[in-house]
């Protein structure tokens, strides 16, 4: 019999554009034992399929994640350049985000799944004794969204009961799992939290996260988008290229969210009261930072860093959507095929909120 194709986005190689093919004939996947088959509806654009593709996650690279969106990077080094630190394989369907319907299933799992709309998590634990942080990225160690198509564990696509549409529904889970992540491990509650890049994906989605557990919520974004953070939720914004010590002082804030890193983070400790806790799941503005040991030890911090989510944090996730305690901030949407359009377009940093794919829905 022959096999079915279908149409997505072929990552070739570590690279800039040229690495991304747009192809109506890929192998349309079969779903193995314990996973289903979806039919993708919309999928998320975030910086990890970027930051996989030009290869940013390699220790060789030090500059920040736009420096190299569009053309990749030459200081890369393949052997390290996924977030995992294991050489990717190719060619890779990348999307860390989907939503779609259950359309086939594989062995032992439940004929009644098929239907279903679904959330598939991004960051999918598989967590044992001997390594109870062990997890994989949709996108990166399996294929994700970027196409018409795509497979999961059935225990990693969580359905879904929701008016909000299928691109609504793909804003969320890169973003907002990275970003409740963060608020569960460092236990977020009604204290002051202090959010950087929050014009982003990740950071916009804090500023609502932090807000519906009760936080204070101060915001750091461009000052053309500080109107959208409020809109958001956050209780007060200061520019992105403010004192944040002049303008919050020494000691004021519980929590730091930080997305950005780079040249400006020794700041971040300052305003931090002695207690606080440092909090980061990405650095778009460099992962190089000057630490003071002092500033560690003689305020006793804490510091989180935040990649791997326990299965409560997407679980809760899909709670807040269908209680509708949270709301979907997306910008734009483009069909699949102008993969490379979007990525600029998410490299200029002009948006607030999410930019998402939409595959053809024909089959």
């Amino acid at each position: 019999m022959e096999q079915k194709v279908m149409h997505g986005v072929y990552l070739t190689g570590h690279g800039g554009f040229e690495a991304l093919s747009y192809q109506d004939d890929i192998p349309m996947p079969t779903p193995a034992k314990g996973e289903v088959l979806i039919k993708v509806g919309a999928a998320g654009i975030n910086n990890t399929d970027i930051n996989t593709r030009i290869g940013w996650y390699s220790k060789s690279v030090t500059g920040d994640t736009n420096s190299g969106g569009a053309g990749g990077l030459d200081s890369a080094e393949d052997d390290d350049a996924s977030w995992s630190g294991e050489p990717l394989k190719f060619p890779r369907i990348q999307g860390a985000d989907c939503c779609g319907t259950v359309v086939a299933v594989g062995e032992g799992v439940d004929p009644s799944r098929i239907g279903e709309r679904v959330l598939v998590r991004t960051m999918q634990s598989y967590a044992t004794e001997t390594d109870p942080v062990a997890c994989i990225t949709l996108g990166s160690e399996r294929d994700g969204g970027f196409a018409q198509y795509m497979t999961a564990d059935s225990i990693h696509a969580l359905a879904i009961n929701s008016d909000w549409s299928d691109v609504e529904l793909a804003s969320i889970p890169c973003a907002y799992s990275t970003a409740e992540g963060m608020l569960h491990r460092t236990n977020v509650g009604a204290e002051t939290v202090l959010i950087t890049g929050a014009s982003g994906g990740v950071g916009s989605a804090a500023v609502q996260l932090a807000k519906r557990r009760g936080a204070t919520v101060i915001a750091v974004s461009g000052a053309a988008k500080a109107d959208e953070v409020r809109a958001a939720g956050a209780d007060r914004v200061i520019d992105r290229d403010a004192n944040y010590l002049a303008e919050l002082g020494p000691d004021s804030v519980d929590v730091v969210v930080d997305l950005v890193a780079g040249d400006r983070w020794p700041s971040l400790l300052d305003v931090l009261r002695r207690g606080g806790r440092y909090t980061t799941a990405g650095a778009i503005a460099g992962p190089i930072v000057e630490l003071d040991v002092r500033t560690l030890y003689l305020k006793d911090l804490t510091f989180y860093g935040c990649t791997y989510q326990e299965d409560a944090v997407f679980e809760n996730l899909v709670g807040y959507i269908e209680r509708n305690e949270i709301k979907p901030l997306v910008a734009k949407s483009y069909p699949l095929k102008d993969i490379v359009e979007a990525q600029t377009d998410f490299l200029s940093k002009k948006h607030t909120g999410k930019l998402v794919l939409v595959p053809p829905q024909d089959d």
